[in-house]
């Protein structure tokens, strides 16, 4: 599997090495060079990362040749001053590259840079939550989700930071297997792979940051108050609005109603549970309020539309309990 990693300026170190050690590592476990990468730059000249550190490039896009093979996978890792590094020849070479089928990776904030091409018009993707909420105000058409990281078709987006080593595992378990993929994280002391769907470290609710303070506050409130789920007039009391104010709030921002956007809230937080740890399913539904197995199982198929054991089944061997 050939990688071509471009890495812009102001790039994350961590980000990066924490993306492209996993190759390394899969190539030493299964002692053949599984994946082969190459670092390129927007010229020839060394790119300086945001803690000062320069690396050196192999290539530079500009000089990439028709003739030459179009790689496996073209990533892309940016860093804080995303917004200033859009170009017309970084907008061409990424349009051109996906367009002959080279699926395209963002790490981090280089999401903000595939959006701004239009490649991501329908696609799931993340971003690294302090952009978030920016992200959603300045872009409409991707469907941006406050995740680890999302593989949609084409094109695969993470977090960034330590994120960028779950989606490399990811892609080396689609390539090599399963076994090569837990190889590398017990190599790397790492207790297997967090699930993509789990949420980011960060702000509660903070998809919805600078729409409405007291939606934000309610959403925190139901956030912080998951294994024993408080009444909506509760909820509206400690957010400090009235119980219709509250119902308006969540239509306008939300589209649906407060109780039934608290019920998702649990649903989901028992999905990252059953994807992210071996809890039993009961003691999921328990720590998420449920009391009834029979009425989680219902609840969460009506979202997820398979039951939790079948979501438990889905879970890849290598995926561990998850990291903090």
């Amino acid at each position: 599997m050939e990688l071509l990693v471009l890495v812009l300026p102001g790039f994350s170190h961590l980000a990066l090495h924490a993306f492209l050690e996993p190759f390394r590592i899969a190539n030493t476990v299964s002692r053949s060079e599984l994946f082969h990468w190459r670092v390129a730059g927007l010229d020839t000249r060394a790119v300086q990362g945001a803690n000062g550190i320069s690396i050196a490039v192999d290539t530079a896009i500009g000089n990439q040749q028709a003739s030459q093979p179009k790689p496996d996978c073209l990533a892309v890792v940016a860093g804080e001053q995303v917004e200033h590094q859009f170009t017309p020849q970084l907008n061409s070479y990424l349009r051109t590259a996906a367009r002959h089928g080279v699926p395209v990776t963002a790490v981090g904030t280089a999401t903000w840079l595939l959006a701004q091409t239009g490649l991501l018009a329908g696609t799931r993707c993340t971003i690294h939550w302090s952009r978030l909420a920016a992200f959603s105000e300045v872009f409409t058409q991707p469907r941006i989700r406050d995740t680890l990281f999302i593989r949609d078709g084409q094109f695969s987006t993470c977090a960034g930071e330590l994120a960028a080593f779950d989606l490399a595992i990811d892609l080396i378990a689609s390539h090599a297997g399963a076994f090569i993929a837990q190889e590398v994280c017990r190599h790397a002391i790492v207790d297997g792979q967090r699930s993509g769907s789990n949420r980011q470290t960060g702000p509660s609710g903070v998809a919805f940051a600078g729409v409405s303070e007291k939606l934000l506050m309610a959403m925190r409130i139901m956030e912080e108050n998951i294994e024993s789920p408080l009444a909506m007039s509760e909820v509206a009391r400690r957010a400090g609005v009235s119980r219709r104010q509250l119902e308006r709030l969540f239509s306008t921002h939300v589209g649906m109603p407060p109780v039934r956007q608290y019920l998702r809230i649990r649903v989901d937080h028992a999905k990252r549970l059953i994807e992210g740890t071996r809890l039993p399913i009961t003691d999921v539904a328990i720590a998420c309020g449920f009391i009834s197995p029979s009425h989680f199982a219902k609840c969460f198929r009506m979202f997820n539309g398979i039951t939790p054991q079948k979501c438990r089944a889905m879970v890849p061997a290598w995926v561990g309990r998850g990291l903090g």
